[in-house]
């Protein structure tokens, strides 16, 4: 089934939009939360709380790009649950380590100026993406959006670990400088 049928299918609520969605969707969300949570059980649970969130946001959003908008309500529901664990000294997985990486380079969002600045810091940050070579830019996305482990992506893309890693640590200054050259305050 098409992404624009199984949207209509939740607009329509129809039931069966759901089972589609998990059939389409279901090892890409669970992808994306197993690389976070680094559990199977609560990575399941975030993917079935991710088609029930589809199921209350449409309508009345009609996403254009339907993976995109599950796995970012995926992504979100894992790194509640995480920082959930986190909390309880529970927690463990790629999420620590990826966003200590970051905060170097991105600010922190503690005032409501911050916080109503991020669109600004995300339009950046897309204009800095797309302006690097698709591999690095998709090694950068695979790293900080899907949370992946270097080694991982280092196997997909057939390169050391270490080379990978001088990469991402290579676009985190350029990122860096990117923001402080649009007057993004870190």
């Amino acid at each position: 089934m098409k992404d624009d049928e199984i949207i209509s299918l939740y607009w329509e609520r129809d039931e069966k939009a759901i089972a589609a969605t998990a059939m389409r969707y279901g090892s890409y969300c669970h992808a994306i939360s197993y690389n976070i949570l680094h559990n199977t059980q609560d990575a399941q649970e975030c993917v079935n709380d991710t088609w029930l969130g589809a199921w209350k946001s449409m309508p009345p959003n009609r996403p254009n790009c339907l993976p995109a908008y599950l796995g970012k309500i995926t992504r979100n529901l894992s790194l509640n649950r995480f920082r959930h664990y986190s909390a309880e000294k529970r927690g463990h997985g790629q999420a620590a380590i990826v966003l200590s990486e970051l905060e170097e380079c991105v600010p922190a969002q503690n005032s409501v100026e911050q916080v109503i600045e991020g669109i600004a810091l995300g339009q950046s940050i897309n204009r800095f993406l797309y302006a690097q070579p698709r591999q690095k830019r998709n090694i950068f996305i695979r790293r900080y959006w899907y949370l992946c482990p270097i080694r991982d992506i280092a196997a997909a893309y057939g390169m050391s670990e270490c080379k990978t890693a001088s990469l991402l640590f290579r676009m985190r200054n350029a990122l860096k400088t990117h923001l402080e050259k649009e007057g993004i305050q870190l």
